[in-house]
């Protein structure tokens, strides 16, 4: 099974949760928000920013933005910052060395389209687009609440006697 990482899936949802509001973003706060640890907020905000993907800002009023927007980020570069090139097999792009099988391998070479296509696919979609809202969450009925006890009495007008 093909499978992000735990950091790649928390970029992502960072990646998301900044691109919700301008500004600067604390890794307190947006631990606070995504329900991801501190210590792992800040170790992959500090991922991001190196792969240029975030901007940090040091001091009193510091934090993190986005370096660009999110409509801007394919989900792709996400993952080459997280976890590497994305490749499904050792032997993707003429590399050599990485299977034992190489020597006499009746697939050697053949990987290739099928790596450049999952990355084309990864590429078309960007973080906006995993932001977005269902279809089901946008189509939600709105809650229904149990009427207070009372609360028709106080809410219908009073007539002059």
């Amino acid at each position: 099974m093909l499978r992000l990482s735990k950091l790649a899936d928390y970029a992502v949802v960072l990646l998301a949760r900044l691109g919700q509001e301008d500004g600067l973003h604390t890794a307190p706060a947006l631990s606070a928000a995504t329900g991801i640890a501190e210590p792992t907020v800040a170790k992959v905000l500090r991922i991001l920013s190196q792969a240029c993907l975030v901007e940090a800002q040091r001091g009193a009023r510091g934090g993190h933005r986005l370096a660009r927007p999110i409509s801007a980020i394919p989900l792709a570069d996400v993952i080459v910052a997280m976890d590497g090139p994305i490749a499904l097999t050792a032997c993707v792009d003429g590399a050599t060395g990485g299977c034992e099988a190489e020597g006499h391998c009746p697939v050697r070479g053949r990987w290739d389209p099928v790596n450049e296509a999952v990355r084309a696919a990864l590429s078309a979609v960007t973080i906006a687009d995993l932001a977005r809202p269902s279809c089901s969450e946008l189509h939600r009925p709105a809650p229904v609440f149990p009427p207070v006890a009372g609360a028709a009495r106080r809410a219908a007008p009073v007539a002059a006697e």
